[in-house]
């Protein structure tokens, strides 16, 4: 591995239109906040940096809806989250804001290096225009009839109720969500990143070269959109909330949200270098910084593909080393959402849970969706936090710290080093060290507790509170003992659990800025006749009327999505092989259920098989990999009309080979009594890969 000098590591800017979620907490907030407190306890050189991001059609129209601004809006949730963050004891050296001077000033200048360079592709097409409220429409902001099942109010972007892609030129009868009126097209010029003439260097810099270090979701979700084909990408569009398009002739454009925003990186960390009087440009363009993004699933291919393309043309900046991205986290069975209201606000957990943070952080980062989705409920959090963090780590601080004081006058007893203890705090700081390097952050937070069990161990044997009535001298040794374990523990757990850091260290009456990681496994941390601190608990129990209080409340906002107009009552599940009625079926267990992976996946290609006029050759990506899945489909769908179709996947079926071609898969359809066929498609557009549960 590389001895970087420094390290510039980067949150996902969260979109500063309303709270976030404890899904977005665990997602990218958390695991660099985790990484960054690791870095920094081993003396490294680090810049964290995050911010608002405040520019977008959402907020806009989002202003228009709600009768105000979008200054008003960004000014609200940028306070909001900021403060939530910082009470979660999420601490970047700078969270700044996009729409800030400096943010203007840096992404304008990258517009114009592309523009001058010639890099930029400019295209004029013809857009919908809302003549009522004088804007271009976002495909979103457009519905009309979907072109496939008649569905009156297909999105711009995709018809929800057959989940077929679509563009807002398809659509019957459209009309704007903002006005109700008839959109009419007009021309528009807008530059576009060449992505395709990137192609090779991406094959090389991401496919071959992080082959093997990149996370199997990231690099998977990666290789499948650089083997579909990447195409030219707008980098801007029209309105006037953003930032202004710098060129003559560009009048009522702004760049794209997804063009400024991670650019947002750079201008966050100009602020910071001139507020301590930094160098900036060490952070960015010097080959012994280690750039990292953590960022959520959703995000993958701007921090992968877009913005690493734009570094690479620019020519002077460095490049991600590593994008640690997580799946998503769900709650109580369903998908987090805001606008449904299932989700678990940060500020709201704050409010109801008091002084509660790493309670949250260790429950967050104990299911941490690192590799596939995970789940958030409340009973679990209750448990979590009172069978380990109260039970293990708690326990062994109150009991250790108040056997001290009864027997030895609150100081730390005189004993002898024991070279075994010293060995295994040595090794389990090198188990949580290599699994911190390698972005294993549940791994490492479970061996922390390691430690703390290792005390307990030790105290349920040796059992001091009988001990001193036969031995004082022995009973001295295992607290202090334990002592040197708890002291080491208040290093360990500082990443995870800040607050719990701090509370140890002030029970042990120690300043913990002498410390970092290398004095982890150091037994003499507590000198002999040291006087400590004051015993205090760590934590509290959750109790059954606290987690009731909060399904109750979850259950009572939720904002229920509209039921789909097919009859799903009176449809059967069919395979993509079209088999019998689901009444033909053996009954199967809950655990014969549980065997079936189910994935979203997005159909890329679709031809028929030769000589077989019922089959189709499908292309799937899974996300992670891109499937061939032979369909007995051929009947009722032509080829050109799935392209871009999201739909489910039986993804664990073994391979069986039909006419020659090794199908990998299954695609689930529903079929109702008149035989009509429909895919079994996600209500929302959905990431590859998303497990169906």
């Amino acid at each position: 591995m590389k001895n970087w000098k420094r390290y510039t590591i980067t949150a996902a800017l969260p979109y500063a239109n309303g709270p976030k979620h404890i899904g977005h907490l665990a997602g990218a907030y958390l695991p660099a906040d985790i990484y960054v407190r690791y870095l920094r306890a081993n003396k490294r050189d680090v810049v964290f940096v995050c911010g608002s991001d405040e520019h977008g059609t959402a907020i806009t129209f989002q202003a228009l809806q709600e009768n105000t601004t979008p200054r008003a809006i960004i000014d609200k949730y940028h306070v909001l989250i900021k403060e939530s963050f910082e009470q979660l004891g999420i601490l970047f050296d700078i969270y700044h804001r996009t729409s800030e001077p400096l943010h203007h000033e840096t992404s304008q200048e990258f517009f114009l290096d592309f523009y001058n360079k010639g890099l930029f592709k400019e295209v004029t097409s013809e857009q919908y225009y809302d003549e009522a409220k004088n804007v271009f429409l976002a495909d979103r902001y457009i519905v009309g009839t979907c072109p496939n099942c008649g569905h009156d109010k297909a999105f711009g972007d995709q018809c929800e109720k057959c989940g077929k892609s679509l563009s807002p030129s398809e659509l019957i009868n459209p009309r704007s969500t903002l006005s109700g009126a008839v959109p009419v097209l007009r021309e528009t010029k807008h530059w576009y990143l060449p992505l395709n003439e990137y192609e090779p260097w991406l094959r090389k810099w991401l496919l071959r070269d992080h082959a093997k270090d990149w996370k199997a979701n990231v690099y998977g979700q990666c290789k499948s959109w650089i083997e579909g084909g990447l195409q030219p990408r707008a980098m801007t569009r029209d309105g006037e909330w953003g930032i202004k398009v710098p060129v003559e002739g560009a009048d009522g454009k702004v760049l794209y949200v997804w063009f400024d925003a991670p650019i947002g990186y750079i201008s966050a960390t100009k602020q910071w270098a001139i507020d301590n009087h930094k160098n900036w440009e060490l952070y960015w363009k010097d080959s012994d910084t280690r750039l990292i993004h953590f960022v959520g699933k959703d995000n993958i291919v701007f921090h992968c593909i877009i913005f690493p393309v734009m570094l690479h043309m620019h020519g002077d900046y460095i490049v991600p080393d590593n994008v640690p991205a997580n799946e998503f986290l769900n709650l109580e069975g369903d998908k987090m959402s805001t606008s449904r209201r299932w989700s678990v606000e940060m500020h709201e957990y704050l409010q109801d849970f008091p002084g509660k943070a790493d309670e949250l952080r260790y429950v967050l980062c104990s299911i941490a969706p690192e590799t596939k989705d995970s789940e958030f409920t409340w009973k679990d959090y209750q448990t979590r936090v009172n069978s380990e963090l109260v039970a293990i780590l708690g326990n062994l601080v109150n009991r250790v710290m108040v056997l001290t004081e009864k027997y030895f006058d609150n100081q730390v007893p005189q004993a002898g080093e024991c070279s075994d203890l010293k060995n295994f705090i040595t090794q389990q700081r090198e188990k949580v060290a290599e699994a911190m390097e390698n972005f294993r952050f549940r791994e490492a937070l479970s061996e922390m507790m390691n430690v703390a069990r290792h005390g307990n161990q030790l105290l349920s044997e040796k059992e001091p509170w009988k001990l001193i009535k036969t031995d004082k001298q022995a009973t001295a040794i295992v607290l202090y003992d334990c002592l040197q374990i708890i002291a080491n523990i208040g290093i360990l757990c500082h990443p995870f659990l800040p607050f719990t850091s701090q509370k140890i260290f002030a029970m042990l009456n120690l300043d913990s800025s002498n410390f970092s990681w290398n004095d982890i496994g150091r037994q003499n941390l507590l000198k002999p006749g040291h006087v400590l601190g004051k015993a205090s608990l760590l934590y509290q129990k959750i109790e059954d009327e606290q987690v009731e209080r909060q399904i109750a409340k979850l259950k009572k906002s939720e904002v229920r999505s509209p039921k789909s107009e097919v009859n799903t009552k009176a449809m059967e599940t069919k395979t993509s092989d079209i088999g019998h009625p689901a009444s033909d079926k053996p009954e199967i267990t809950y655990e014969d259920f549980t065997k079936l992976d189910l994935r979203v996946g997005t159909i890329l290609t679709a031809e028929k098989v030769e000589k077989a006029d019922k089959l189709l050759k499908l292309s799937v990506d899974l996300g992670f990999e891109t499937r061939t899945i032979v369909s007995g489909i051929a009947e009722f769908f032509k080829p050109e009309e799935l392209i871009g179709l999201q739909v489910s996947v039986v993804a664990n079926l073994a391979p069986r080979k039909i006419r020659g071609i090794e199908s990998k898969g299954m695609i689930l359809l529903a079929e109702d009594e008149s035989k009509q066929l429909r895919f079994i498609t996600p209500k929302e557009l959905t990431k590859n890969g998303s497990i169906i549960r």
